[in-house]
């Protein structure tokens, strides 16, 4: 069986773990700490970042494209027929999703409204371009729930979160993608792409006092001084 390597709230790790799910794949998985990673998974990982997937034989991968990429070689398709274009496509819009992972982390950890505003620039922008892609749904390219949903789907399962703890709305004004992320919502992989106690932690290191929407995005109390995590915490 295969072996994902994982630190409970990285959004590159639910990338690939919700492939898994949605393919049904078979896995164990072991959590580690990034702040004192043990050598066995620095002697094997390049880049001493998670994901890190070792294979039955042995062998680590490590890089979530890549991953995602060997998981499709090995596995049945999500979409099964797809031409050689449209499979590129869908990985040109992957990217567009995980290269903004960390711009989120960034964005919801703001100590201030106007921080969040300035952040969340780009990452609106992301959730823009989207927009205007998506068709009639309920999925990204229609019917079918393929690679581009998984690789969208932390970033909407942590706007539904964030939603849901401090009332603001990641989403707000991109309806096409607002229903995207209930699509996926209830299919169940949010939950099941993630620990059980993600939650928890999720709110725990992005949610607490000390950042502007910890406080709840109508809140007028100032920013507390501890210090604010790194931005690279959230993976690797």
């Amino acid at each position: 069986m295969i072996k994902i390597v994982s630190f409970k709230i990285c959004p590159f790790v639910q990338r690939v773990t919700a492939m898994l799910e949605a393919k049904k794949v078979p896995y164990d998985i072991e959590y580690i700490s990034l702040s004192d990673k043990p050598e066995w998974f620095l002697e094997l990982s390049p880049t001493g970042q998670v994901p890190m997937l070792i294979t039955e034989d042995g062998e680590a991968l490590f890089e979530s494209d890549a991953i995602v990429e060997y998981l499709d070689e090995v596995t049945a398709p999500l979409v099964p027929g797809l031409t050689p274009e449209q499979r590129a496509l869908d990985r040109a819009w992957s990217y567009q999703a995980s290269k903004h992972y960390l711009v989120q982390c960034s964005a919801i950890q703001s100590v201030d409204r106007e921080t969040l505003e300035e952040r969340i620039t780009k990452l609106r922008k992301a959730f823009a371009k989207a927009e205007a892609q998506l068709g009639d749904g309920p999925y990204f390219n229609g019917a079918d729930l393929g690679n581009p949903d998984l690789a969208w789907l932390p970033l909407l399962h942590r706007a539904e979160l964030v939603e849901a703890y401090s009332g603001y709305d990641l989403l707000a004004g991109f309806p096409k993608v607002k229903a995207w992320q209930k699509t996926l919502s209830a299919t169940g992989l949010y939950s099941a792409s993630v620990p059980e106690d993600f939650p928890e932690r999720f709110s725990d290191f992005y949610l607490s006092e000390r950042s502007f929407l910890g406080r709840g995005a109508n809140s007028s109390e100032p920013p507390r001084s501890a210090a604010s995590p790194s931005v690279g915490s959230c993976c690797g």
